[in-house]
């Protein structure tokens, strides 16, 4: 994780939005795209990243019933249909803009009497 400070070399190098802080789906999405070269166990994962195991798994079953991933027990891998994951991508970033703009939603402030509990 971070310290705190970078190197004035990195700053200066950075694009002008790279050091915004991403939700460990980013992260992990973010990390299997740029080493898409590799499958990887989930446990690895979270020790490249620093985060917990069981979250990371978590995730990328949610990310497998989207098939953004792929998976062969034990092993992960970044989805090999790059239009799918484009489009995920773009649908992030306009639910990211719509937050930025109209603020989140919170389901159980949307939540009404009559609405049927989903199990």
């Amino acid at each position: 994780m971070s310290s705190g400070t970078i190197d004035i070399d990195e700053f200066e190098n950075a694009d002008d939005d790279e050091f915004e802080e991403r939700n460990d789906t980013e992260r992990i999405v973010l990390f299997l795209d740029e080493n898409d070269d590799r499958a990887w166990k989930a446990a690895t994962i979270a020790d490249q990243l620093d985060l917990d195991t069981d979250a990371v798994s978590a995730i990328l079953s949610r990310l497998k019933e989207r098939n953004l991933v792929r998976h062969k027990r034990p092993y992960w891998a970044i989805t090999d249909d790059e239009d799918r994951l484009r489009a995920a991508y773009r649908l992030h970033q306009h639910h990211q803009t719509a937050d930025e703009q109209y603020g989140e939603e919170h389901l159980e402030e949307l939540k009404t009497d009559e609405m049927e509990e989903v199990k």
